[in-house]
């Protein structure tokens, strides 16, 4: 923490919030001073002088969001979401697209969807060389069924093409999205993400291969999405424990991400996992055109079902900004150290008798919801959309800074 002369040219002070920020070791109620769109201090009392000033009291104030499994190449793949619409609701300030798009047709991607918008977006590239093309309602056509269409050589020349962006390399691996190919798609995507020294996200499936064979043959830094995924074929053996491959594989350093999706989220899977004190390193939505509907529907969601699965707040918010800023890469993000971009997500934690599903239609009783409360890009305050789905659920809020209150007033 630090804290400059009295009122030195702030543009903005963030007043009396539990300022969360794993990376520095902040967990307290403080002051966050902006200046010029960075993070200018933090501190007790910070003097204002003429800068605005706006109350937080009881809220959260955190790194901005960063989802880090999500499919945004709206309009141009039939899976994804609209990014703005995505970040309004759930109060993102990063984003990161799991293998929307492949080599040949990144170029759009990177054009119309990235550079248009104003959020942080970021990819990793699938190995598949038309990316996911068949997912849809009703529609599943894997696209890593043949070898031919896994060219690693032009998904190498497309990500050193576009490194500013692409954090590394994803493939689907399971069941009928890789069909008799199997972990042959797997060894092939390893090759890319070797070739150009980045991280590779695994999809993990249903069987063949088994969750065991596929975790086995991720680096450390690779990312195994998915990870708390229903039986058959989940993280947890018929003892209620953790499988030996899992453990080894976090032992040599890969990681563990959520990403609820539509079919990647089993009570069972995480209860066991978490009791066997196996907690995920990542929260991550793997938002469509399908989990948005629910019961997955965005990160701010998925990270209240965690949070009333037991972890606790400093983890949920941990695993949601600095950790996936690091998974990807860019220490630069994910942390509000004095210079950092003033990418900033504030919440409140509410009362609540929300009733949450996993993806087999299980559901548990939830205490406490996490709702936007405002979002700061580059230290500019940014559009807060509306929670429908959560909004008859909310029965109490905390915090003097809360738009959703002057909505309904006016």
């Amino acid at each position: 923490m630090s804290q400059s002369a009295a009122g030195e040219g702030y543009d903005l002070v963030l007043k009396g919030g539990r300022v969360l920020d794993e990376r520095n070791g902040v967990d307290g109620v403080f002051d966050v001073a902006i200046k010029a769109g960075k993070v200018a201090a933090i501190g007790a009392s910070l003097q204002p002088g003429t800068a605005r000033v706006e109350d937080l009291s009881g809220c959260i104030v955190a790194p901005g969001l960063m989802d880090i499994h999500t499919h945004v190449y709206h309009k141009a793949t039939s899976l994804s979401v609209d990014p703005g619409m995505i970040a309004r609701r759930s109060a993102l300030t990063a984003m990161v697209d799991a293998g929307s798009a492949g080599a040949g047709n990144y170029d759009g991607f990177r054009d119309y969807v990235m550079n248009q918008s104003p959020y942080k977006i970021f990819a990793f590239l699938n190995i598949s060389f038309p990316g996911i093309f068949g997912f849809d309602k009703g529609v599943s056509i894997g696209e890593a069924r043949i070898r031919e269409m896994l060219p690693v050589d032009r998904c190498v020349a497309k990500i050193e093409a576009n490194r500013d962006r692409i954090v590394g390399v994803k493939v689907r691996i399971g069941g009928p999205v890789t069909g008799d190919l199997g972990l042959g798609a797997l060894e092939v995507a390893l090759e890319a993400a070797e070739a150009v020294g980045l991280p590779l996200m695994t999809h993990i499936g249903t069987a063949p291969p088994s969750y065991g064979d596929v975790v086995s043959m991720l680096r450390p830094g690779d990312i195994l999405t998915h990870c708390f995924r229903p039986d058959p074929n989940s993280a947890v053996g018929s003892d209620g424990k953790v499988i030996p491959e899992v453990r080894a594989a976090r032992e040599r350093g890969v990681l563990f991400d959520i990403a609820h999706g539509m079919g990647a989220f089993g009570y069972e899977t995480t209860e066991r996992a978490l009791e066997d004190g196996f907690l995920p390193d990542l929260i991550s939505s793997d938002v469509h055109v399908i989990a948005v509907e629910g019961p997955g529907f965005d990160l701010l969601h998925t990270m209240s079902k965690l949070l009333n699965c037991g972890l606790t707040l400093p983890d949920v918010i941990g695993m949601s900004t600095s950790r996936p800023a690091l998974a990807i890469r860019h220490p630069e993000l994910g942390h509000l150290g004095v210079g950092a971009a003033a990418d900033i997500t504030v919440l409140r934690q509410v009362d609540s008798n929300y009733v949450f599903e996993d993806v087999v239609g299980a559901t548990r009783p939830g205490v406490t919801l996490l709702q936007p409360v405002a979002v700061y890009l580059d230290g500019k305050e940014m559009e807060i959309g509306r929670r429908p789905f959560e909004e008859p659920f909310t029965l109490g809020s905390h915090c003097g800074h809360d738009h959703h209150k002057e909505e309904a007033a006016e």
